[in-house]
């Protein structure tokens, strides 16, 4: 009997451990994708332990949200309600255009539910600043340093909408601006799903204080071979308490998913 009291004290010890040392992870697409481009990753975070919670924001996906009429804080409302459903602290991730989503969205939550914001390649935001601001912010700094953009870029590369409302990215530069180093299956799948995007969310500045958004620890994950766009200059517009590097395109959760998890989970 003590035996098997023992062992049900361990499991349960054991079980307590495991559910402390486990995290929720809110993974927020970039620009013009969907929750589809973190399908490679949500198993490897649950194959370790963690929540790995994905979504549509309004107009991408799943979501039939007329893009045209989707502004940041139709954005920032979905992050937000779904940080709120969940139990406990959780990690906001955003990658590229989601930076200034995951910011925006950190201020209204707040540290005691946001523990870490997570930027992979993405447009870091002072109060004030938007992801068009950020990326001519990026584009100087380059010139600054004698580091032009190789090939067209992302801003050149789009097609707008008639009524400028919404772009779409040129469909034979979505491989060479997102996936030069991805398979060529997750290559066709990506330009199947890719879709239009809302312009107003990246025209439009963020509201953040240094007592909520900046109290939040930082941690930015620069792709050194990203071709949209290099942000390397972008890694220091906000204090970050560390900055990792993975030499993959703008879409490591395609071509290099088991290194960006282990980064994520060293969090």
């Amino acid at each position: 009997m003590k035996t098997k009291l023992l062992s049900v004290l361990i499991i349960g010890l054991l079980q307590t451990i495991s559910h402390a040392q486990s995290k929720t992870y809110i993974l927020v697409h970039g620009g013009w994708h969907g929750a589809w481009c973190w399908k490679k990753v949500v198993p490897l975070l649950e194959a370790k332990g963690n929540r790995a919670v994905v979504l549509d924001l309004p107009g991408h996906g799943d979501d039939k949200t007329p893009p045209a009429t989707v502004t940041l804080d139709d954005y920032v409302k979905k992050v937000v309600n779904i940080a709120n459903a969940q139990t406990g602290p959780v990690i906001l991730v955003g990658h590229s255009m989601a930076g200034v989503v995951i910011a925006q969205a950190a201020e209204v939550l707040g540290k005691q539910k946001v523990a870490k914001l997570v930027f992979l390649d993405a447009f870091m935001p002072k109060n004030g600043e938007s992801v068009f601001a950020l990326a001519g912010k990026a584009e100087n700094l380059n010139k600054a340093a004698s580091k032009p953009e190789a090939g067209p870029s992302l801003t050149s590369s789009l097609i707008l909408s008639d009524d400028k409302k919404t772009s779409v990215i040129e469909p034979n530069r979505v491989s060479q601006l997102f996936y030069h180093d991805c398979s060529t299956d997750d290559i066709e799948f990506a330009k199947a799903h890719v879709g239009p995007q809302s312009m107003a969310c990246l025209g439009t500045p963020v509201n953040v204080t240094d007592s909520r958004y900046g109290a939040i620890p930082k941690v930015y994950i620069l792709c050194t071979q990203s071709k949209d766009l290099n942000k390397t200059g972008l890694t220091e517009n906000v204090p970050i308490q560390k900055l990792y590097t993975l030499a993959s395109s703008h879409s490591p959760f395609f071509s290099m998913p088991e290194k960006l998890v282990d980064i994520l989970t060293k969090l």
